[in-house]
């Protein structure tokens, strides 16, 4: 079976309703576990351009936000619906969300 690593950053705020969004839609599954992510802590700057909708800051204004970093191991067949159930669940007009693919060995 073909595995993914999805990540995204999002304000602490919002991190729990991501994860459970995420892993409703079946990220993190592994085993007998559900919901299964990790996260780290950091802070994410942007600079909205003229236009922007941003959730947090203003157009023109260079922004910084501590956000969560949360990351999940998700099954090939799944990946598509949890992309779209964090893009749902996002605060932001355009979230970050990094899929790898992981070779399992």
């Amino acid at each position: 079976m073909k595995f993914f690593k999805i990540v995204t950053t999002t304000p602490i705020s919002n991190a729990e309703a991501i994860r459970k969004a995420a892993g409703d839609a079946g990220a993190g599954t592994l085993g007998n576990y559900s919901h299964t992510s990790f996260s780290s802590r950091g802070v994410g700057r942007f600079l909205p351009k003229e236009r922007a909708h941003p959730a947090i800051g203003s157009v023109g204004a260079h922004e910084e936000v501590e956000e969560e970093r949360i990351e999940w191991t998700c099954a090939h067949d799944k990946a598509q619906t949890v992309v779209e159930a964090i893009r749902k669940a996002h605060p932001y007009e355009e979230p970050v969300i990094d899929v790898y693919p992981l070779e399992i060995i």
